[in-house]
């Protein structure tokens, strides 16, 4: 007996098509086998699966059994392949029938994906998001998930999503003994919220500079390095920032979700990730742990960060050949990621938020040997590295008069408001989801509307301090974004000029 079943297969965040071929020859010697590249958790499945039928009150087949997994050149990974496989080896014996004839849902036009415990319990899984939107694809008319994942899979629109929690609730649905009930679809919309704050910038004494940077780097997605000693509240300011960024759309949280869906076990709750992700890696971090990779390439902290903010606190302290690898996808957006059985691509598109302190001792420089040691722990820094972020600004420490008087100055309500406003005029020129960090060269020639003042500024301070072309854009870019804030079509010597004091760690300072 033959018998297919539709399942899928993820590479990197992304699914692909997986066909479940059983083939059952009640005469042959009582033997099982996969094929089709699986990897040890897949040959394993035969196992669970065994046993989740047996203790569900289900017959597994006795004679030759051969378990092929289409195509065959890919590899197949993880425990989401038991569910299918369950599923048509009761097919092969009929013990579900035909399906679409009996009321059920036709193996034809439906995918499966599921890991089964020994008791028939059936586990939640990785990418379910992303499975249900192939499907959808791919023309099928539903998709079968772990009922913790049906949530997450229900916010793709245009196919029944159906979760479930046994084997047994799949019998019935697929042989007609269950009245099918999708799961309603979300509304994506109604989910996004604004991120809760830890930290009201009202809160912040002090720092009233590095305020505007924030607010600045949030309503153009730019990248910002905050500069100052210890304790004058620049990590008060990082966990501030999320409340001043403009929520998600539904099409950025669906793409959010994806990728936190491939990179961790999925389950419970609405399952979409409704606010921007903010992800703080510590400095004792791996490569792969930050930017993606192992021996089957999982997302990293950059893509985690995808449309959100990754805050690296003591910047310094990260080792190099850690801080280089965010060069790439500082620049292009994305993660590449290349092994011996192909490459994987992961989304990266982030605010790269940093905080350091001007020497090892978290303190200012003071005579040529406090100087010596800033330049040298300046120097751990590549200049490429800096070259990519857009702003840099200084957080000097707080009078101690600012420190015991009232809460006052920009608060997280005026800045979010300035940063929506902001936002919204970006969108009217550029488009939805473009924010002014991501123009090109080319874009910027056409909207950003530099005057013949602005730009002899802007000349004169390429050449006094030797800035590159890359920080030549920044600067038009980050000038592009103030005019937004002051409510101006065009950019001006004034918002050129603040632009340029941004550019902190690429003047030659006598102090910090």
């Amino acid at each position: 007996m033959l018998s297919r079943v539709h399942s899928a297969l993820l590479v990197g965040i992304d699914a692909h098509p997986c066909e479940v071929e059983v083939d059952l020859d009640p005469s042959g010697l009582d033997q099982q086998g996969v094929v089709g590249l699986p990897d040890a958790a897949v040959r394993e499945s035969l196992q669970r699966v065994r046993a989740a039928l047996q203790n569900a009150g289900y017959p597994f087949p006795v004679g030759k059994t051969l378990i092929n997994l289409a195509p065959a050149d890919v590899r197949k990974e993880g425990p989401m392949y038991d569910l299918p496989i369950a599923a048509g080896l009761l097919l092969a014996q009929q013990v579900i029938g035909a399906g679409a004839a009996s009321g059920g849902l036709d193996p034809r036009t439906t995918v499966l994906a599921g890991e089964l415990s020994l008791d028939g319990r059936v586990r939640p899984i990785r990418g379910a998001l992303s499975i249900a939107d192939r499907a959808r694809s791919d023309g099928m008319r539903s998709v079968i998930v772990p009922s913790d994942n049906a949530p997450e899979a229900a916010v793709v629109e245009g196919i029944d999503v159906f979760g479930v929690s046994t084997i047994a609730e799949v019998v019935g649905l697929m042989g007609g003994e269950l009245e099918p009930e999708p799961m309603p679809p979300a509304d994506v919309a109604s989910l996004v919220t604004q991120a809760e704050p830890e930290v009201d910038f009202a809160d912040v004494k002090g720092q009233e500079g590095a305020k505007r940077a924030l607010m600045i780097a949030a309503a153009g997605a730019h990248n910002l390095l905050m500069l100052g000693p210890a304790g004058s509240g620049k990590t008060m300011m990082a966990r501030a920032l999320p409340g001043i960024l403009p929520p998600l759309s539904p099409g950025e949280a669906i793409e959010v979700t994806r990728v936190h869906s491939a990179a961790t076990q999925a389950g419970g709750g609405p399952g979409l990730v409704t606010t921007r992700p903010v992800r703080t890696p510590h400095h004792t971090a791996s490569s792969a742990a930050i930017v993606g990779g192992g021996a089957v390439p999982r997302p990293g902290e950059v893509s985690l960060a995808h449309l959100g903010v990754l805050f690296l606190d003591e910047l310094p302290e990260f080792p190099r050949g850690v801080l280089e690898t965010l060069r790439q996808p500082l620049e292009d957006g994305v993660v590449t990621i290349a092994r011996a059985s192909g490459t994987v691509r992961f989304p990266a598109r982030f605010m790269l938020v940093a905080a350091m302190n001007p020497t090892p001792k978290g303190d200012l420089p003071a005579g040529e040997q406090g100087r010596r040691d800033m330049e040298r722990y300046l120097s751990k820094l590549s200049g490429p590295l800096l070259d990519r972020i857009d702003l840099h600004v200084e957080a000097p420490r707080v009078a101690w008069k600012e420190l015991g008087g009232p809460r006052g100055g920009l608060s997280t309500v005026e800045m979010r408001d300035s940063v929506l406003r902001a936002r919204r005029v970006a969108e009217g020129r550029q488009g939805p989801g473009r924010p002014n960090a991501s123009l090109s060269g080319r874009e910027l020639d056409a909207m950003s509307g530099i005057d013949d003042d602005a730009t002899a500024l802007l000349g004169q301070a390429i050449e006094s301090l030797g800035l590159s072309a890359r920080a030549y854009d920044k600067i038009r870019r980050s000038s592009r974004t103030i005019a937004d804030l002051a409510g101006s079509t065009g950019v001006t010597i004034e918002h050129v000029a603040e632009a340029v004091q941004y550019r902190l760690l690429d003047r030659r300072l006598s102090s910090v």
